[in-house]
């Protein structure tokens, strides 16, 4: 026997969007809570990321070494002797050009400000009295930053001790790498073990692929910005080339400040002139790296719209400063991923 349906109190278009605003909700609950949990276990958390971006960069390295037929175990350990020669000989490198022409740098910043000064700076508040004052600004202005900063760089011990760390997650990821899809496939449901491995795979396959052109991109930008510099006779080309490429890990953001302070350093040292061509040189390795670099070595990776990139990089700026700036596109590349095979999965049939 039948029984007649009750009436609806909404109509069908009210109970959809209701449903929808639930999700949201939930989903927005729990990206909080995982938030707040990687802040509250940042001293771990910090290791595990930094690792997985290492691994990202460094698997086909590992790969190649063992189908060279050596033990998982070796190769790991080449690896990371490898990425340990490479990274301190680098590091060793830029610090030492930007120590070299790191005076010369900033004497043609502050001969730029003074000449900015000149031309636009007001009576009493040119770039110089505010240079001049520097130090009662950052007393009353930058109190805030300026701890969050001394926060993450003034124990020494604590990052040598997260780099240590993070080296050997990246020896252990590298060596079980096999493993880390059964252990997924595990830990989850029986009825989502499939999906959850996929769509694991899928995220870590976009930062590999972020991280590998990020470090093609960066290398390219540098080079060719370091010729342009030396070619124009610009004081401290290297350090600022080298500025280049760290600031290329900062989409967008990173690269439009190094590449500020060379056309900044080429106008205050070597005219306006020089200092034009250096804009000029900076500007087409911009439209080279967005127009030709991004397509071509990104192409296989997650394509993500510079709006989403930017809203990114703030979110992770306000969260965890600097290391979120470094670590927020890897991450959104890596949600990207999850979507895309959920979309792959799940689109067609809804």
């Amino acid at each position: 026997m039948r029984t007649p349906s009750t009436p609806s109190l909404l109509p069908e278009s009210a109970r959809r969007l209701a449903a929808w605003c639930g999700v949201l909700l939930l989903v927005s609950g729990v990206v909080a809570v995982a938030v707040w949990l990687c802040v509250t276990f940042k001293t771990a958390v910090t290791p595990v990321l930094l690792a997985i971006l290492g691994t990202a960069l460094l698997g086909p390295l590992h790969r190649r070494l063992v189908a060279l037929r050596l033990n998982k175990s070796l190769a790991a350990v080449l690896t990371c002797v490898a990425v340990v020669a490479v990274v301190g000989g680098a590091g060793y490198i830029v610090v030492s050009a930007l120590i070299d022409s790191g005076d010369q740098i900033l004497a043609s910043l502050r001969q730029a400000a003074k000449d900015l000064s000149k031309h636009f700076g007001a009576a009493g508040t040119s770039l110089d009295d505010v240079a001049k004052n520097a130090k009662n600004l950052l007393g009353k202005f930058g109190a805030t930053a300026a701890s969050g900063v001394l926060t993450g760089i003034s124990v020494v011990g604590e990052l040598i001790a997260t780099a240590v760390l993070a080296l050997l997650l990246i020896f252990f990821f590298l060596r079980d790498s096999d493993r880390v899809a059964g252990s997924l496939r595990s830990l989850a449901p029986a009825s989502t073990g499939e999906t959850v491995e996929a769509m694991a795979r899928h995220a870590f396959g976009a930062v590999e692929g972020f991280m590998r052109g990020t470090t093609v991109i960066a290398l390219i930008d540098a080079v060719c910005i370091t010729i342009g510099l030396l070619i124009l006779r610009v004081p401290g080309a290297v350090g600022l080339g080298a500025l280049v490429f760290v600031g290329a890990y900062i989409p967008y953001l990173g690269a439009f400040i190094s590449g500020a302070v060379a056309v900044l350093v080429a106008f205050a040292d070597r005219g306006w002139i020089i200092g034009l061509w250096a804009l000029g040189v900076v500007l087409a390795v911009q439209v080279l790296e967005g127009h030709v670099l991004q397509p071509v070595i990104q192409s296989r990776t997650v394509q993500m719209h510079p709006a989403v990139v930017m809203l990114a990089i703030t979110a992770g700026a306000s969260v965890a400063g600097i290391l979120g700036m470094l670590l927020a596109v890897p991450v959104t590349a890596a949600a990207f991923g999850v979507l895309s095979e959920l979309r792959e999965r799940y689109g067609q049939s809804a």
